[in-house]
């Protein structure tokens, strides 16, 4: 004999909420997707969330322009451009302008678990863009040491005859002079002679002419010296000092503006780039927005 059916329904569990919605679990191991509550419970339009579910269940390579989700949804373009456009402006969506190796230019779409910038992001996610490609440059010279920098740097000072006029150390300027002599807190290898501090003193006097403070050109003199000086140190300094800087700009002083360029944007309808202030449809996109708002 069969045991007899009961067309009542079955009591909840104990512990159950008595209102709102009780959850009937399934463990799924394939078909399904991962979604974030932020997102899920996203305030605001359902078709925006819709969008976001239908565009992670999509497998890498799926085509998500407008056009393609319209076939899709049954919603109208004008719906779902807005809720694309929510979902970049949320940080869920990313469109990048990339080049190919070929040198075109194509846009690409990076939709995201969570919005970009918020966490750390994954090291399997999306790639970055590639690098432009740049024009071939000369083979880069051989590196150069500290000394062979020094020896350089001394064998293309000028000669003292050729490069500055001596001049009597009492005639030089006190500037420069008080400059050169605290070489040698800096760098106790840094000792001149009188006759070298009054060969050097003319340059200095040049660049604190130009607006550098005294601890900036001893920050440039000492900067890098080798480890062992071969030489006695004013042909490095003579070298250091041979071109002088430019003048400081005047207080307030800006430099001539430019004309204004407007940014490259994408449509948010059709992916087309095209240049405007601020972001939106391109012109015909505007114009086909228009048309459907006076049919409706």
């Amino acid at each position: 004999m069969a045991d007899p059916q009961s067309n009542a329904p079955l009591r909840a569990a104990a512990g159950a909420p008595t209102s709102g919605v009780i959850h009937v679990r399934t463990r799924l191991t394939a078909d399904f997707t991962v979604i974030s509550n932020d997102l899920a419970q996203r305030r605001g339009s359902a078709v925006t969330v819709g969008v976001a579910a239908y565009i992670l269940s999509l497998p890498d390579g799926a085509l998500v322009s407008i056009t393609a989700l319209c076939e899709h949804f049954s919603e109208g373009e004008i719906l779902i451009s807005r809720a694309l456009r929510e979902l970049e402006e949320a940080g869920y969506l990313e469109r990048r302008r990339e080049r190919t190796p070929s040198g075109q230019v194509r846009t690409r779409t990076y939709f995201y678990d969570v919005p970009c910038g918020d966490p750390e992001p994954d090291p399997d996610g999306p790639p970055e863009p590639p690098t432009p490609r740049r024009p071939r440059k000369r083979p880069a010279a051989a590196a150069v040491t500290p000394a062979a920098a020094a020896v350089r740097e001394t064998a293309q000072a000028p000669a003292p005859a050729e490069a500055e006029t001596p001049v009597p150390l009492t005639d030089a300027d006190p500037r420069a002079v008080a400059v050169l002599a605290a070489l040698r807190r800096v760098d106790p290898r840094l000792v001149l002679s009188e006759q070298e501090a009054a060969r050097l003193a003319p340059a200095v006097t040049r660049w604190l002419a130009a607006g550098l403070l005294p601890t900036q050109i001893t920050d440039h003199l000492s900067a890098r010296l080798p480890d062992q000086l071969l030489t006695r140190p004013v042909g490095i300094l003579a070298y250091r000092l041979r071109e002088t800087p430019l003048p400081a700009p005047a207080r307030g002083a800006e430099p001539p503006a430019g004309p204004a360029v407007v940014p490259m944007r994408n449509c948010d309808g059709c992916d087309r780039g095209f240049r405007s202030a601020e972001a939106g449809h391109c012109r015909d996109c505007r114009r086909r927005e228009q048309r459907l708002a006076d049919a409706a």
